[in-house]
């Protein structure tokens, strides 16, 4: 078996309950060395085509690479992928942040999903163990409050979870799957599959390092890394301003996403960029698994608009959906955006350009006031915004048909 692997895939089917540990031959994991690529083999082999996406046969799998999980910095990607339940074609997502590499150290190269269960239910992994458990009481609740159940009731405090959150529980399209509360698997509605399976989470623990070939090249490979990152401009600047300091060179270049894409520049672009966030809100950088880069933000917001850095910051894609996409100038109620998709496990690119589309709706005359539950929705309004993620999120009112994206 090549080294960076367990050599082992859980499965897991929820309609029986029955669990199983595969051992892919070695030729499957030296072809397919990426957790998209592995992902891709199992659905190709194993997905009847023309399934329901939110239907019990479709199959929903997490999958590592080769090399998530070693001690380098940019990692700690892992994949989520499964028929998408938005486009209805293949989907997948990654995120990064620490549960992949968890997953790799409780001694799972992925772990493969099918079925649906009767009752939510959340799965357990700790050390090449596996557990389906009764997830009633986080049902409902949004992602802080479901992760920190499940961490008491565990008893571990060091244990990672990615959750679909009420949005998933929901099945809107566009939700996403979330880990440590602020890292996103964001795109193809992993969450809404997640979600039809009354899978709430997956809790993952792990004491076991992933294996490398070379051990000393790997640590060496590290060191050389920390020595050059300061010499990175582009590296630093991430680390200064995380992903929204394209906002201004983008601005800058007339390609700033702005009114519902009908325009590239956007006049409130400096109130919103990257280095306006860190003059104002950021509290601090962070950064995923074994990585010095430090892009993440963690910002607070207090006053009208509220924001904790519990659920991270915006990112660059976050800042142009719930900003200029919309023609929101407000950092403040970006954050607030930014922190209720995470709290719901809404994909903030998906649920910022519907709530766009239906502001050009309003603007054309196509939508009226009785059509949007009489929120205002007209472009620059953040505060109906804000109400729109509620909503959607809930599946409540015009939330409902925005829920099923903007081509549906």
């Amino acid at each position: 078996m090549p080294t960076g692997y367990n050599g082992k895939i859980l499965r897991v089917n929820l309609s029986s309950g029955a669990m199983s540990e595969e051992t892919p031959d070695e030729l499957v994991y030296r072809t397919y060395m990426g957790g998209s690529a592995l992902s891709s083999y199992y659905l190709l082999k194993e997905q009847k085509p023309g399934v329901d996406p939110l239907g019990p046969e479709n199959k929903l799998i997490f999958m590592s690479s080769v090399i998530s999980g070693a001690p380098l910095p940019g990692l700690t990607r892992y994949t989520v992928a499964a028929r998408s339940p938005l486009t209805n074609a293949f989907g997948e997502a990654e995120a990064g942040g620490f549960f992949g590499p968890e997953l790799k150290m409780a001694g799972f190269d992925g772990v493969i999903i099918e079925g649906r269960s009767a009752k939510p239910v959340y799965l357990w992994i700790k050390d090449g163990k596996a557990e389906i458990r009764d997830a009633s009481k986080i049902w409902g609740k949004d992602t802080g409050e479901a992760e920190k159940l499940i961490r008491e009731e565990l008893g571990d405090p060091r244990i990672r979870v990615a959750q679909c959150g009420p949005a998933g529980e929901k099945m809107v399209r566009y939700a996403c799957v979330v880990n440590e509360l602020k890292h996103a698997n964001g795109r193809t509605g992993m969450g809404a599959v997640m979600g039809s399976k009354n899978l709430r989470a997956i809790a993952a623990r792990g004491t076991h390092r992933v294996t490398a070939a070379d051990p000393e090249k790997v640590k060496e490979i590290g060191k050389k890394v920390l020595e050059l990152l300061p010499q990175s401009a582009l590296a630093q600047n991430l680390k200064k301003f995380g992903t929204p300091l394209f906002v201004m060179p983008l601005q800058n270049s007339g390609i700033l996403p702005t009114h519902n894409f009908q325009k590239g520049q956007f006049a409130g672009a400096e109130a919103i960029s990257g280095e306006k966030m860190t003059d104002t809100i950021l509290v601090k950088p962070e950064g995923c698994y074994a990585c010095a880069v430090q892009c993440k933000r963690a910002v607070k917001v207090e006053g009208k608009y509220k924001a904790s850095p519990e659920y991270g910051g915006p990112e660059y894609e976050t800042v142009a959906s719930l900003g200029s996409v919309g023609d929101f100038d407000v950092l403040g109620a970006i954050a607030e955006g930014n922190e209720m998709c995470n709290r719901y496990g809404l994909d903030t690119i998906s649920v910022g350009v519907s709530i766009a589309f239906a502001m050009e709706l309003v603007e054309r005359g196509i939508l009226t006031r009785k059509d949007t539950d009489e929120i205002d929705l007209r472009f620059g309004n953040a505060d109906a915004m804000l109400a729109m993620i509620g909503k959607v999120a809930r599946r409540e009112g015009i939330g409902d048909l925005l829920a099923e994206g903007v081509q549906r």
